[in-house]
């Protein structure tokens, strides 16, 4: 059985490796720019590079399509035509309304569409990961040989029969996650200080939230923009979660305490309701990434934030620990310090405290007010430019400790369990 993979990115290159290394035939094929370096890197492992994704489609018995959502139609418009017969394709996007639409629309009928998502990026191993396969449109023997081929990852497979509940989850798990901890980078970059630098920001959940909203800038602005703007469930998630926000901070600023902490009592009672299971995160880890290079008293913060979270998910009905079944580490670490928060009565007590009556911490949380509005905007919009611009600002103004962060955050998930 021969394997294609169209598009040599990162997690293109990724899935060729692992599949090479099984035994099976890889071949792939990306931009011509590229060919040459390619082949360097892949032809030794036995990957062949072939001219254009038209001839992988012509060879290959299970095609991956591993390109990015927005330019998913044109590339299938350009290669789907000339499939072999009763091959297998799927796509590596994180949303699956546009690929699967292309699917669709540019691939035979005899053509089995067996979509997947690695719920990873690049930099992890794809053993022991959540990879999420949908059988959206194909026979008993076709899905067999589909699944025989993926457990050579060694991954945890999910199997969903609807990409649509894919889609809603992804929703919750990555794009209102994502623009979290995009909107808390903003707000600093406005600041105009690295967190760390601020004793504010120097607790466990701090060390969280700092390492993780560096390693999201980290990486390329296409991939979360598409996870925003392409995923039709998004934007109501986005939205749900800028307007909790927005709710939270006016009665911050009018000291509206006994509704401020009513409202939070009552989304924590909702989420936590159950009998307790352990904290998803180790505080004593938590505590040890720290970038701070001095050792001063943490101070009280008002986690708007993650106070924001827990209430959108109460105001949309969602129990966050119901979409585990998509998780991502950034998730899982957001949930994970909700959950720290929220269980630990007297922080949570600071946090209300701080929010509503301290002036220093207020000026921060305005910040994050403004960043918030500023995300849901282009995402409400549809902007993907604006996205993509506004997201490489506030790379830019991190510069190099983004890599840092990204190695800092790798170790972190890893110690915490994370992956």
């Amino acid at each position: 059985m021969d394997i294609g993979i169209i598009g040599l990115g990162d997690m293109g290159k990724l899935y060729a490796k692992c599949f090479a290394k099984a035994g099976y035939q890889v071949f792939g094929s990306d931009l011509p720019q590229f060919k040459e370096q390619l082949k360097e890197e892949l032809e030794p492992l036995g990957i062949l590079l072939l001219e254009d994704g038209k001839e992988v489609s012509r060879r290959c018995d299970v095609i991956f399509y591993a390109v990015e959502a927005e330019k998913i139609d044109l590339v299938l418009s350009l290669y789907g035509s000339s499939t072999k017969y009763g091959a297998i394709v799927a796509g590596q996007t994180s949303i699956k309304h546009p690929e699967i639409a292309a699917f669709e629309k540019h691939l035979a009928k005899d053509v089995n569409i067996i979509t997947c998502h690695s719920l990873h990026g690049p930099a992890f191993d794809p053993e022991g990961q959540k990879l999420i396969v949908i059988p959206h449109r194909t026979n008993k023997e076709a899905f067999q040989r589909m699944m025989d081929l993926l457990s050579v990852l060694k991954s945890d497979i999910v199997v969903m029969e609807d990409y649509h509940e894919h889609d809603k989850i992804v929703a919750d798990t990555q794009a209102s996650t994502h623009v979290g901890f995009e909107s808390m980078g903003t707000a600093w970059k406005e600041a105009g200080f690295f967190p760390w630098e601020d004793a504010a920001y120097l607790g466990g959940i701090d060390n969280v939230k700092i390492l993780t909203t560096l390693r999201i800038f980290s990486y390329k602005a296409h991939i979360y923009g598409g996870l925003a703007i392409l995923n039709p469930y998004a934007r109501q998630q986005v939205k749900s979660y800028a307007q909790s926000e927005s709710d939270l901070f006016k009665m911050m600023i009018r000291e509206e305490a006994d509704e401020f902490r009513n409202r939070l009592y009552k989304a924590r009672d909702f989420i936590f309701h159950e009998e307790q299971k352990p904290l998803l995160l180790d505080d004593d880890v938590m505590k040890e990434f720290s970038l701070s290079d001095h050792a001063a008293s943490r101070k009280p913060n008002s986690h708007l934030s993650l106070l924001s979270m827990a209430d959108s998910w109460y105001r949309l009905g969602v129990n966050p620990y119901d979409n585990l079944i998509c998780q991502t580490p950034p998730f899982k670490l957001r949930l994970g310090i909700v959950e720290y928060l929220f269980r630990n009565e007297d922080l949570l007590e600071e946090s209300i405290e701080t929010a509503l009556y301290d002036k220093k911490i207020r000026g921060d949380d305005l910040e994050f007010h403004s960043a918030v509005r500023e995300w849901s905007s282009i995402i409400g919009y549809g902007d993907m430019e604006g996205y993509k611009q506004h997201f490489e600002q506030t790379k830019l103004f991190f510069g190099e400790r983004l890599e840092h962060g990204r190695q800092q955050s790798t170790e972190m998930i890893r110690r915490l369990k994370m992956d």
